[in-house]
């Protein structure tokens, strides 16, 4: 499958289109503590689209390359997602996900063709391998990767500065959404509500989206 195109579904950082980059051709975003070593095939993406999902997103864990808690889909949520879809190679696909949880890109998803069949498949326990397929765009499934687990099985840890500033800029590139949208929408989401300081979340938002964000601020 490694030559088919897909939609690749991000939800989190790589809402950010300069934070993908780092995963398809290799390097560091700014504020992050890893360094990527990029897809086998590092062409950027044939094009991008705004999308939404049923479901909704939550913040667990502890993130390595952030620190903080870190996004995951979960269908099951009430509401819907905002993500953005980018058209890549199932091979892209894969080594994407390989590099989300550390392991060195260059193996294709046998399991991308289940998970377009089934709905879902769990190809491994971590943290970002359960294949999701949200239907089709155009001809394409739109794949993702989440969690094996539900919202509510596990506590709810909130995302550093750093990385919700990237999920800010990613909403308004892609959705062309305003301050106030973002800060609203990012506020509901479990992991944020009731664990970020409004006045420092409003903060972190207004200068993401402004390019002058410095990832100061964070959690209360």
């Amino acid at each position: 499958m490694s030559s088919d195109l897909v939609w690749y579904v991000a939800y989190g950082s790589n809402l950010h289109a300069a934070r993908l980059g780092c995963y398809l051709g290799g390097g560091r975003p700014p504020g992050g503590l890893r360094t990527y070593p990029g897809c086998r095939d590092r062409r950027p993406p044939r094009r991008d689209v705004p999308v939404f999902l049923p479901g909704g997103v939550y913040f667990t864990g502890e993130s390595r390359a952030w620190t903080g808690g870190m996004a995951f889909y979960d269908p099951a949520l009430p509401g819907m997602v905002a993500a953005r879809a980018y058209l890549l190679t199932s091979g892209q696909f894969a080594d994407v996900a390989a590099q989300e949880m550390y392991r060195p890109p260059g193996a294709d998803l046998a399991a991308l063709a289940v998970a377009v069949e089934r709905g879902s498949v769990v190809v491994g326990p971590g943290r970002y391998e359960t294949l999701v397929c949200a239907g089709h765009r155009e001809g394409y499934p739109l794949l993702t990767f989440t969690a094996p687990w539900r919202a509510g099985d596990v506590p709810w840890n909130p995302p550093a500065a750093a990385y919700l500033g990237l999920l800010a800029a990613g909403l308004a590139e892609s959705h062309g959404w305003a301050v106030g949208r973002i800060v609203d929408y990012l506020a509901a989401r479990p992991g944020v509500a009731g664990r970020w300081d409004p006045a420092d979340l409003t903060a972190t938002v207004r200068h993401a989206t402004a390019g002058t964000w410095t990832g100061s601020g964070g959690a209360v």
